[in-house]
């Protein structure tokens, strides 16, 4: 039997004269992309030369290949197809979707952007798609996520002019949930063990699973098929509330279903997200992609680099950087790279904030941040997070560190205020590249935060201590489809006001915490809450921030309507 396509194709990385290709197949076999204008490919062994052939390769008895392609001409658009074994299997007939093009970039400095987080994978029909209703008993089944965003900017895109379309997509983490899964995710553990024992999902195979709820759909296949795509996990891509401290990760590890659990979400993220965010020359420098390659069955090369990169965190990066153009794109990990010792708790190892440093420069047009927990908070809970790691640390003595203990596991206080250290060394980051201090030119127009996580979307802009510098935002995208019901939201929306802002900073004072040497409000009078997507458009020196809402179900096709367009530069 001929081989199948079961995923994919996945546009990942594009640039000037290269790109890459990830399909999952359904049995070892050949895969390759063709296009008119790309030149002969060579098969992927990574040498020298043009290349848009390679072998899958395999794990738990999955089949996967990420393809290269090169000598590609810069600023020009190319419709591609896949085949297995010589025979064609992508475009698939009768589909009802534009080709998928690869859009590689130019030298113009344009570059339009959408980004967003947090996705739970449910159909996109009644009663999924109707307003936010009630969780029932047994995770996601019964309960209302209205439109997807994603969903609707693919069919917003696909009967417009190919030259409106984003040029790559940023999505910030939650792309699935691997502690709810989603319906037909559910059915299949049914099928294997009781789905309570444990609670989400078990292992790889499960983690497989949630990858096809989410990328499965025709129209999600099309999309991620034709723009291209830059991902990073947060903590439901493994466990809701992941490392958010030590003592949590200890409670964890005692559960005899842990191991099995995160190694098969840190192999399936390394296969499904990571490897595509890599750019061919990164891929080339990739001991254990060569090793991978290499192997006639990869499992176990995988699965005991899963395991060292939960046990030990150092030297182990999943941040990265994508450029286009004259903008930077630096996507840093916020969840698996965290150094949790209390009193030296970090974001990032110290070879991680090394790495950092080196890439954020000044010397593009506009520099891009993406985290997938936001940088800047409200100010309310800001000054309550960084108060709550005080505290944990014992600022106000041991029984309070306990209750402190027990707060920051229970109400998430472990965003970027509750590594505090790693706030003001951001803050400071971001800071000296706004004002030009690391350009041997003019500093960046605009400094950009993109960040997701909190189930609301806000842009903020912050002003530093200490001289005058050029804007610099925390742009928000959180939903792209999970909206929070009307508590949580009256509960989110408080962090703004001043009575909470207050309280938090009292909190914050007493417990030893000094007031951060940057400021930030909103521009705009309140945060949205609506499933949405945000569009970046940077053009030379202009920034514009868009955001958009999706339709309710009455109102057709699903489409999106403006909340907010924002000049940023």
């Amino acid at each position: 039997m001929r081989p199948k396509l079961i995923l994919g194709p996945l546009l990942r990385y594009a640039g000037e004269t290269d790109a890459t290709i990830w399909v999952e197949t359904d049995a070892p076999c050949a895969v390759e992309v063709t296009a008119n204008g790309l030149p002969d490919g060579l098969p992927n062994g990574l040498p020298n030369g043009p290349q848009h052939r390679s072998p899958t390769f395999t794990v738990e008895g999955h089949h996967y290949a990420l393809v290269r392609l090169t000598g590609l001409r810069p600023a020009s658009l190319y419709e591609y197809s896949v085949k297995l074994d010589g025979a064609t299997v992508w475009p698939e007939e009768n589909a009802g979707f534009p080709p998928s093009t690869i859009k590689t970039t130019g030298s113009d400095g344009e570059l339009v952007l959408a980004y967003g987080s947090c996705r739970v994978a449910v159909p996109h029909e009644p009663p999924y798609t109707l307003e936010r209703g009630t969780v029932r008993r047994g995770g996601l089944d019964g309960r209302r996520f209205e439109r997807d965003a994603l969903f609707a900017l693919a069919h917003e895109i696909k009967d417009s002019p190919r030259d409106t379309w984003p040029d790559a997509l940023l999505m910030l983490g939650d792309q699935i949930y691997a502690d709810e899964p989603s319906p037909g995710a559910l059915e299949f553990i049914k099928s294997r063990r009781d789905p309570e024992h444990p609670p989400g999902v078990a292992d790889f195979e499960e983690y497989t699973r949630l990858y096809h709820e989410a990328w499965g759909h025709p129209t999600m296949r099309w999309l991620l098929s034709t723009i291209p795509s830059a991902m990073i996990f947060d903590d439901h891509d493994v466990h809701d509330d992941w490392n958010t401290s030590k003592a949590w990760v200890e409670k964890m590890r005692d559960e005899p279903w842990w191991e099995e659990r995160i190694v098969g979400a840190f192999s399936s993220y390394w296969i499904y997200q990571h490897l595509g965010n890599l750019s061919p020359g990164e891929l080339e420098d990739s001991d254990l992609y060569r090793r991978i390659l290499r192997s006639d069955d990869a499992t176990r090369v995988l699965r005991e680099f899963a395991y060292q990169a939960d046990r030990q965190v150092e030297g182990t990066r999943w941040s990265y950087h994508r450029d286009f153009g004259n903008v930077r794109l630096i996507v840093a990990d916020s969840r698996a790279g965290r150094i949790l010792t209390p009193g030296k708790r970090s974001m990032l190892d110290a070879r991680e904030w090394e790495w950092l440093r080196e890439k954020v420069t000044g010397d593009f047009d506009h520099l891009l941040f993406g985290t997938s927990m936001p940088f800047l908070l409200s100010p309310g809970f800001h000054h309550l997070e960084a108060a709550s790691e005080a505290i944990c640390d014992g600022a106000l003595g041991r029984p309070a560190a306990r209750f402190g203990e027990f707060l920051r596991q229970h109400v998430d206080l472990e965003h970027w205020p509750a590594f505090h250290a790693s706030f003001n060394a951001l803050a400071s980051l971001l800071h000296s590249v706004a004002a030009g201090e690391r350009s041997e030119g003019e500093a960046p127009a605009s400094v950009v935060v993109l960040s997701g996580d909190v189930h609301h979307g806000y842009l903020a802009r912050a002003t530093f201590a200490n001289g005058t510098h050029n804007p610099v935002y925390q742009a928000v995208g959180s939903p792209l489809r999970n909206p929070l019901g009307t508590p949580e939201r009256l509960f989110m929306r408080a962090g703004w006001s001043w009575p909470v802002e207050r309280f938090g900073r009292w909190l914050s004072r007493l417990s030893g915490v000094t007031d951060p040497r940057v400021r930030w409000r909103l521009v705009h009078r309140f945060p949205w809450f609506d499933n949405h997507i945000s569009t970046l458009r940077l053009s030379k020196r202009r920034a514009v921030l868009k955001v958009e809402k999706t339709t309710p179900e009455t109102a057709g096709e699903p489409h999106l309507e403006r909340i907010l367009e924002k000049r940023l530069s």
